[in-house]
Parts: structure tokens; C-alpha cells; sequence
């Protein structure tokens, strides 16, 4: 008779990106929050969330998991069952719940929550995957549970990024740089899309990335005037613009770059355009200054661009944070945005991604950004890339 042995379970912590001492003081500044709000835990169910606070990651987050964050003591995790080897291996504490296929995870959930005699449920609302359904069985399951709106309160705490976070950020944006830099060179008459991105891709992981929150972008023709396009076979030929983006990633820490290629010369509303772009990150980066508001550095960077006359090319946020990232964003922009009306105030350790485009919307776009990290100074580039249009 065969027996099958079970592997050795992983020691808790051994897989995971930082020690335990990091995730204990972020939890502790979260449970902080969770008392002085009333409440007697916090559930949370967004990657990012439970990424920060337990040092979890998977890419089967499609899969429910939750982690439950009590006013006192360790948090309890719950995930598939098929996770749970990855999940001793990523946190820093014992107690974690499994749910097996064909069973109900609201109801494991339920099970877990009222087992802690919680009364008073923070539960976060914003999060990308719990489906409405998803969240009316759980409100179902926890009947007679009061529930409260946690939403917001980790983002919060996770905007100010600690000195191993800025680390990893750091070398991040060293693998986006070399990705982009290979993209750059790959762009030449009659080399496909396909080949830029393949280049760009390669060159990031072979540097060091690991999985990317979303896709690199890379377009050129008149589909490089429509926003987020990705690459789709096409050749480059003469008189293309060429629009390069992507977040490479330390330990699921995003940074982001962003250049733009012309095959030959480009038009003179292009090369405008490109230069305004310039002026307006230079006018953003000597805006971010702690203390200023986040709406600061767009600001300066729409006046630039109106005064140019192209107020109707940009139309969007001039930048939004950036840190701990899942599919399908690379941002953090449901943190913080640097945008009209956003007044908090910048501080030292955010980092942001300063991405300033101007469209000919159809026909081409041109740009520029860096993603910085907010200093007692001012801001730093993580990039030493040349930022001007590249002619090929």
C-alpha cells in the first residue's frame, strides 16, 4: 500500500516580504483606529488591505479571503483551503481558517466572527472583490451583528511609506527603468507592438520584477491617441507616435514610468505638445513640498498647460500614489490623488506617480512621468531616464 506523507507545514513568516516587527506596528496603528472608532474589529477583504496589514499575497485572490483585525490581540485569517500552505508561509500569526470548495464562505466567515464574540463589525466597502451578492450573504450571515462602515481607515495608515516599503519602491523603479529603457530601443521601422512590449517585459523581469498589477501599455499609430490601449500586433512605420507604460514590481511595491517615441519627425503640434508636458512635470515636481496640498502639484502642472492651449488634451488628475499593488491597478490612486480639491497634505515617505499626457484623442499622445518619493525637501525622482521624446 502507498502512503502518501503530507508536506511539512512552512514556518509562519518564512515566505513573507518584510519581519514580523513591520506588520505587528501596522496592525497596531490599524487596531488604534479600530478603538477609537467603537468598534470591536475590522474586517477586511481587499488584497492590498490584507497584503499590508498580514503580509498575505496570492495570485488566487480571486478566491474570497478575509482578514479579521480585533480592538486586541492577533488577527485571524480566512482563505480557500487551497491557500492555506501560502498563508502560513506569508503572516506572522497562527490563526488561520480555511473554507472548502462547495462551501459557503459567508458562512465560514460568520462562524469566524461571531467565535470571537465580536458585537460591533467594522467592515471595509470599497473593495474590488466582493461582489454585491458576496456582501448581501455576509450581511445575512452576520444578522444581529452590528456593522459599521471601516472603509478608508488601512488606506489611511498605508499612505506614509515606511523605510523598507521606500526599499522596495526604490529597486522597483530600477526594474521599470530597465524595461523601459529596452522598449525604447526596440522601437525601429517595421518592429511590431508585440516585440516593444516582449522587449519592455523582459528586460523588467530579467532585472528583477515580479508579477505586474496590470499590463504594461504600449501603442503607437493613432492608436496610441486612445488611453490605455495595449499592444495588438501592429507594425511601427514612419510618422508614428509611440506611447510606452509600465509598473514594474519588488514585493508586490509598484513604480511606474512612462516615455514617448516618434519613428522619424514629429509633427510640430506633437513636439509642442511633448514640450509643454515637460514644463508641466517640472512645474508639479517643484510643487510637491510637505505641507502643500495634494492639489498643489496639479495646479502647476494644469497652468502649464493652459496657458500652452491645451487645456482639452489633459482633463485628467496630474498623479495619485503609489505602493502595495494587485490587479488590475498599479496605483494607489483610491488613496490619494493630486487633483483639484484634494487638501491633504503631502508628506515626507508618499510616493506618487506623476503621469502628464497631452492627446490628440485618435491620433496620437505624447508624454512624461515619474514616479517620486515625497522627501523632507521636496520630491525625488526614482528615474534617471532622459524624459524628451526619443526620435527614431
Amino acid at each position: 500500500m502507498t502512503q502518501i506523507l503530507s508536506p511539512a507545514a512552512p514556518l509562519a513568516g518564512s515566505a513573507a516580504v518584510f519581519p514580523a516587527e513591520e506588520f505587528r506596528a501596522r496592525a497596531a496603528a490599524l487596531q488604534s483606529r479600530i478603538r477609537a472608532e467603537g468598534a470591536d474589529a475590522l474586517l477586511l477583504t481587499g488584497p492590498e488591505n490584507i497584503f499590508w496589514t498580514a503580509g498575505r499575497q496570492t495570485a488566487g485572490y480571486f478566491a474570497f479571503q478575509a482578514l479579521l483585525v480585533p480592538a486586541e490581540g492577533a488577527p485571524v485569517l480566512l482563505v480557500r483551503q487551497l491557500e492555506e500552505t501560502g498563508a502560513r508561509a506569508d503572516v506572522w500569526f497562527d490563526d488561520i481558517r480555511t473554507w472548502q470548495d462547495g462551501e459557503d464562505p459567508a458562512t465560514a466567515l460568520a462562524a469566524l466572527v461571531r467565535a470571537q464574540d465580536v458585537q460591533r463589525l467594522a467592515v471595509e466597502r470599497t473593495g474590488w472583490f466582493v461582489s454585491p451578492d458576496m456582501m448581501t450573504r455576509i450581511e445575512t450571515t452576520l444578522d444581529g451583528i452590528c456593522l459599521l462602515d471601516g472603509s478608508g481607515w488601512t488606506e489611511t495608515l498605508r499612505a506614509v511609506k515606511s523605510p523598507r516599503e521606500l526599499a522596495a519602491l526604490r529597486l522597483a523603479a530600477g526594474y521599470a527603468e530597465a524595461g523601459m529603457a529596452a522598449a525604447i530601443e526596440a522601437c525601429r521601422d517595421g518592429v511590431s507592438e508585440n516585440a516593444v512590449a516582449a522587449a519592455m517585459t523582459a528586460a523588467a523581469i530579467n532585472a528583477g520584477s515580479e508579477a505586474m498589477a496590470m499590463e504594461p501599455l504600449v501603442s503607437s499609430g493613432p492608436r496610441s491617441g486612445i488611453p490605455h490601449a495595449t499592444w495588438r500586433r501592429r507594425l511601427l512605420a514612419e510618422g508614428d507616435g509611440v506611447f510606452l507604460e509600465l509598473a514594474a514590481s519588488h514585493d508586490r511595491y509598484h513604480a511606474a514610468l512612462m516615455r514617448s517615441v516618434w519613428m522619424g519627425t514629429p509633427p510640430q503640434t506633437a513636439q509642442r505638445m511633448m514640450d509643454t508636458s515637460l514644463r508641466a512635470l517640472d512645474a508639479a515636481l517643484a510643487a510637491m513640498l510637505p505641507g502643500r496640498p495634494c492639489c498643489a502639484p496639479h495646479e502647476a502642472a494644469q497652468q502649464v498647460i493652459d496657458a500652452a492651449g491645451f487645456t482639452a488634451a489633459f482633463r485628467k488628475r496630474a498623479g495619485y500614489s503609489m505602493g502595495a499593488a494587485f490587479a488590475p491597478d498599479w496605483g494607489e490612486g483610491a488613496i490619494l490623488s493630486l487633483f483639484t480639491g484634494v487638501d491633504t497634505a503631502l508628506e515626507p515617505g508618499m510616493v506618487f506617480h506623476l503621469p502628464i499626457t497631452l492627446r490628440d484623442y485618435g491620433r496620437f499622445t505624447v508624454g512624461v512621468s515619474e514616479t517620486v518619493i515625497v522627501t523632507e525637501t521636496g520630491a525625488e525622482p526614482l528615474s534617471s531616464l532622459p524624459r524628451q521624446i526619443t526620435l527614431r
